[in-house]
């Protein structure tokens, strides 16, 4: 339950000096400093759910509450047999695509002795076409007989060439078979890297959620990371207190397994936003010394007051004395006086308007 609480530099009520009569009770002036009690716990930085990335049973889970974890080390690992088949898969068809881009490929090889082949009808047809040009001259050939010729050098020419643009074709298709297969086989590699669960950072483990042997899906937390090394205090706060919390306020913590013990602090963080989980407002609180190491337990149930207000001489009267509506009796008049209050906790209350510290008060209930 968030409660606030008044501390004072002075605790005894002293009695009015302008009277004899030493039962009369006036308000007086006193240092009065206002804190807001909040629960909460302790809280460490740098905290990160660690996740299986794969789908399968998890082995090799030799971590445990309170081990130190390395950056990028392999937490555990994820028996899953499909990522496995579909990478020597991929490797297996990147091997083919590689085979397909040399000259001793079936398909290439083929095609290149086509162009060889054709090549040389090509330069025997055009050197046949070029002696036929010298026999019309000499009118040894036709002009049917020449054009004949000719006409063959163009077929053999435009099947070199229709053999050359298949073969650069078929080259082209290769090499993007060749890329599709690499990125497969990396993308497959990827995948099967995701079986190795790595911690993302140092730090160690605060929460076991996983065990070698237990079945795990893409996205399950298999355990909670955090950094002992950054401490936070987490607080909870109502809606009636969030709004007087400002960051740099002074703290005092006091842990529930060491109340004999107070550290000092101040608010570094202030969430605007409300907790749907703890139904409440959050804000974080930093020691201004290191806390003990036996003492620096994860999630360690603490008390926390908030330094938010103080005032020199405020005046002052005791909380039993203030009535219904804000009102007091006072000594000789009928009628209750409506006072205006600032500050009020169980036992005290800080007039700040209706009475001065000349006034005798009396009891509302006598």
């Amino acid at each position: 339950m968030i409660k606030k609480i008044i501390i004072f530099s002075f605790l005894a009520w002293f009695y009015t000096g302008c009277t004899s009569d030493k039962k009369d009770i006036t308000p007086t002036f006193q240092d009065i400093q206002e804190w807001v009690f909040a629960p909460g716990q302790i809280d460490w930085d740098d905290k990160y759910n660690l996740s299986s990335q794969s789908e399968g049973i998890l082995l090799n889970a030799d971590y445990e509450i309170g081990s130190q974890l390395t950056k990028g080390s392999i937490v555990a690992s994820v028996d899953n047999k499909t990522s496995q088949v579909n990478t020597t898969t991929a490797k297996d068809q990147l091997i083919i695509t590689q085979q397909n881009l040399t000259l001793s490929a079936p398909a290439i090889a083929q095609l290149k002795q086509n162009i060889q082949i054709a090549k040389k009808k090509y330069d025997f047809s055009n050197s046949l076409s070029n002696r036929y040009e010298e026999l019309f001259k000499n009118n040894s050939v036709t002009k049917v007989e020449l054009e004949s010729k000719v006409l063959e050098t163009e077929s053999a020419l435009l099947n070199l060439n229709a053999l050359q643009s298949q073969y650069d074709l078929l080259l082209q298709q290769a090499k993007q078979q060749n890329i599709v297969a690499k990125g497969q086989f990396n993308n497959s590699k990827i995948q099967e890297s995701f079986n190795n669960i790595v911690a993302f950072n140092g730090g160690t483990v605060v929460k076991k959620m996983k065990s070698s042997g237990d079945y795990v899906r893409k996205g399950d937390i298999i355990a909670l990371i955090a950094n002992p090394d950054k401490i936070e205090i987490f607080l909870t706060l109502d809606e009636t207190n969030f709004g007087k919390i400002k960051i740099g306020q002074k703290a005092v913590i006091k842990l529930n397994i060491a109340k004999d013990q107070i550290f000092n602090g101040k608010v570094n963080e202030v969430q605007s936003s409300f907790d749907e989980m703890t139904q409440s407002f959050i804000c974080k609180v930093i020691l201004d010394g290191p806390l003990p190491k036996e003492l620096n337990i994860y999630g360690t149930p603490l008390e926390c007051n908030i330094l938010v207000g103080e005032k020199k001489k405020a005046l002052l009267i005791p909380r039993e004395y203030l009535g219904f509506g804000n009102k007091v009796k006072v000594k000789d008049q009928k009628e209750s006086v409506q006072v205006k209050t600032g500050i009020i906790s169980t036992d005290y209350v800080e007039v700040l308007e209706g009475i001065d510290e000349h006034t005798i008060l009396l009891p509302i209930r006598q």
